[in-house]
């Protein structure tokens, strides 16, 4: 049996790594007392896989990790004494034990045939703000609106083989100015992962000026699977029932790329009457049928 764990990340945690999250996570499964499945052979470790590592420095309020259990009869006993279901028991007992910053929200059984977090991830939710006293001087409504009216989005980007230039325009699915925060929403798949800094140092490259050092304070919204022409949360996959995993699939929402800011998908710009500014994406058929456009 697969479980999908929600979790949030805030406060001083935000400057750990990845493999100290999962380090942290193996620890709380061990003390929470969850009947977590371990690899054979001579180094038997926990069977759990994450999605998208989250950059450090970076705060979420939608990480998500699969484990993989062997049965859970203590929490179905405690469920049942509590008024809880199972999944909703195993967040109780992970926060229970848990380190301040790092959250347990929610707890799903996958369906059989559902893909590993990380393998499903196509596409992230972020809000970005400025430090004080770090705002660009631009004006930055009109600066998404010339970003976006943009064929092409053409940076240098530095990687480990040296400098290359990437097209961020493919990848782009929403960006918004709201509340003064920028939304976005980006191609977080492996083939095309874009950063909402490079998103920002564009953005602001256009009206002439440049980003200054540790300026932004970046918040990953949540993360998204790709169905057909739709994006859904990987949190609304799955059940909390063991009898029936699959139980409420029809009933979980999603929304297709050029609808994006719902209030159903659960992304940053949540009310489409109070996000009529929302610059929408179309996506063509091309790049709909692939992961990416930007790598």
């Amino acid at each position: 049996m697969k479980l999908r764990i929600k979790f949030t990340k805030h406060g001083p945690v935000r400057f750990i790594g990845h493999l100290d999250v999962m380090r942290y996570f193996q620890k709380a499964i061990r003390r929470a007392g969850i009947d977590v499945t371990y690899t054979t052979g001579f180094s038997p470790h926990q069977v759990m896989s994450f999605a998208a590592p989250l950059g450090v420095g970076l705060e979420s309020n939608g990480e998500y990790m699969d484990i993989s259990v062997n049965s859970l009869p203590e929490a179905e006993k405690e469920a049942e004494a509590a008024g809880e279901s199972p999944c909703a028991c195993v967040v109780r007992r992970l926060n229970a034990v848990g380190a301040d910053g790092l959250e347990a929200v929610s707890a799903r059984i996958l369906p059989e045939n559902a893909g590993n977090a990380m393998a499903s991830v196509a596409a992230a939710a972020y809000t970005v703000r400025f430090r004080e006293g770090r705002e660009p001087d631009a004006d930055l409504t009109a600066a998404v609106g010339r970003l976006l009216a943009k064929e092409r989005i053409v940076i240098t980007k530095q990687t480990k083989r040296g400098e290359r230039e990437i097209d961020l325009r493919p990848g782009i699915y929403g960006l918004e100015l709201r509340d003064g925060a920028l939304h976005m929403l980006l191609d977080a798949s492996s083939a095309g992962n874009i950063k909402p800094a490079l998103v920002v140092e564009a953005l602001l490259a256009d009206s002439g000026e440049s980003l200054a050092r540790n300026a932004l304070l970046i918040t990953r919204e949540d993360l998204y699977t790709r169905e057909g022409d739709s994006f859904r949360s990987l949190g609304e996959i799955g059940s909390e029932s063991a009898d029936c995993p699959a139980a409420d699939e029809t009933q979980a929402s999603s929304f297709t790329i050029d609808k994006i800011g719902s209030k159903s998908a659960d992304c940053p710009a949540a009310d489409e009457a109070q996000a009529s500014s929302l610059a929408r994406v179309e996506i063509s058929s091309e790049t709909a049928s692939k992961d990416g456009g930007a790598s």
